[in-house]
């Protein structure tokens, strides 16, 4: 991986966003934005820190609704620039037959009628042809693209680090009260989102996977899972993958209890 080649691409994409929310076009700068974290998710976090924050920033603007109200009325008044000079050239009378053509008894030839669409020549949907060969359930949200994990990862670790420092642990229905605008997310989706959150941890921090449980402070059932992925042994049997996870978590508290603001 090029890393300064991606920086080079990241800025560019970051600036080309910077003047979009000035223009405050909505479409274009929601265009970038997107672009900009399926670029940031080709690096470690470590490589793209400082436009994961800038990233961050700007998704601030882009879901305030007075910039998103400003755009809407911008673009309705382009709408209405470019159709009044169309209205103004437009002086025949529908229907009327020019003056040459009367004259001359000749009627002018109909136009064809339109083809009726029937789907043939259209375009595939974004939902036609996903590539699966089994269909998703119907309950189940599709899956997001690894731009949108890498972003909602670099918003889901400083409330993972924050409970830790409660000392609690937190559920999925719990991080999307706390998180109003994270979608309903694929259970694969979730894990690779858990495993991003600690992908590059540094050396010594615990798991903040392990404080996603389930019901009543349970273990993940994909922890073990994660954990193996991330380095962590926790194979064997259910009760010594239970304690695996618990130990886990016991020192995500206390590493970040002892990182808490103002603590000597």
């Amino acid at each position: 991986m090029d890393v300064a080649r991606l920086h080079r691409n990241l800025n560019d994409i970051l600036l080309d966003l910077k003047r979009a929310v000035e223009r405050y076009a909505v479409a274009e700068a929601t265009g970038l934005y997107s672009l900009a974290w399926s670029q940031v998710a080709e690096a470690p976090p470590s490589e793209t820190r400082k436009q994961r924050e800038e990233l961050q920033v700007f998704k601030k603007v882009l879901n305030s609704a007075s910039w998103l109200e400003e755009g809407r009325r911008r673009a309705a008044a382009a709408d209405v620039r470019q159709e009044a000079p169309t209205r103004r050239r437009s002086t025949v009378r529908p229907g009327a037959r020019p003056a040459e053509k009367r004259a001359s008894g000749h009627v002018p030839r109909r136009e064809a009628e339109p083809v009726k669409d029937t789907g043939a020549n259209r375009p595939p949907s974004h939902t036609a042809g996903s590539g699966s060969r089994t269909p998703a359930r119907r309950d189940e949200p599709p899956l997001l693209g690894t731009g949108q994990r890498a972003e909602i990862a670099t918003e889901l670790r400083p409330l993972l680090e924050q409970t830790a420092r409660m000392g609690a642990t937190t559920t999925w229905s719990r991080i999307g009260k706390r998180l109003p605008v994270l979608p309903r997310l694929h259970r694969d989706d979730q894990s690779v989102v858990l495993w991003l959150v600690d992908e590059e941890r540094r050396e010594g921090e615990p798991l903040l996977c392990s404080l996603v449980t389930v019901g009543d402070r349970q273990m993940h059932p994909r922890f073990p899972v994660i954990a193996e992925q991330l380095g962590l042994a926790c194979s064997g049997t259910a009760a010594q993958q239970q304690m695996t996870w618990s130990y886990a978590a016991l020192k995500a508290h206390q590493y970040w209890w002892h990182r808490r603001p103002g603590h000597g």
